[in-house]
């Protein structure tokens, strides 16, 4: 399998958690309340399968890989990437907060989960759709099959030095038991 593969795999599994993100966003605004059980576990998600696993492959393996192929970092997709990166650890910190604060029965912190659940659902969605059809065409025609199987094997080794063992195999127990719940 191409390095790039196993990232387009991995963004099929984040939308769908992105979606479970908006249901979850559209049952606190339409009936004040969410199950806390099923969030703790999407911002477990959101903060080590998405961010510290999957953007980790992006941001220590492919980038740098693209980076030695010629496509620039400072003005060019990566440094876009980058940032949009930034951005999304943004929206998952205040959801974070926000969460700890209506933990305490406080109510009013709903509309900070909503807010930037909703602006990291459109950031995501949009992020992906540019690395499926933008970032990672560019480095499937400028990376070698011996580059995308090294790619490869360091993403194997991230995902076990990050997450651990059975974690992703738990993360797509999450995916499944969430999505019967809401996306059903």
């Amino acid at each position: 399998m191409k390095a790039t593969q196993q990232l387009k795999d991995e963004h099929e599994g984040i939308k769908i958690m992105l979606n479970i993100l908006g249901q979850i966003c559209f049952r606190l605004e339409t009936k004040g309340d969410f199950d806390e059980k099923h969030f703790e576990g999407i911002l477990e998600f959101l903060k080590v399968f998405v961010d510290k696993c999957h953007h980790g492959k992006e941001e220590d393996l492919l980038f740098p890989a693209l980076e030695e192929a010629g496509i620039p970092k400072e003005g060019g997709p990566i440094g876009a990437m980058l940032e949009e990166h930034r951005l999304g650890r943004n929206y998952i910190s205040a959801m974070s907060e926000a969460f700890d604060g209506y933990k305490q029965k406080n109510k009013s912190f709903s509309q900070g989960i909503t807010v930037n659940g909703r602006d990291y659902i459109a950031l995501l969605t949009n992020h992906i759709e540019k690395e499926n059809s933008v970032l990672f065409v560019m480095a499937d025609s400028r990376l070698s099959e011996t580059i995308q199987d090294e790619l490869f094997e360091g993403f194997e080794k991230i995902e076990t030095e990050r997450i651990g063992p059975g974690k992703h195999e738990e993360f797509h127990h999450l995916l499944e038991k969430l999505g019967k719940i809401y996306l059903d």
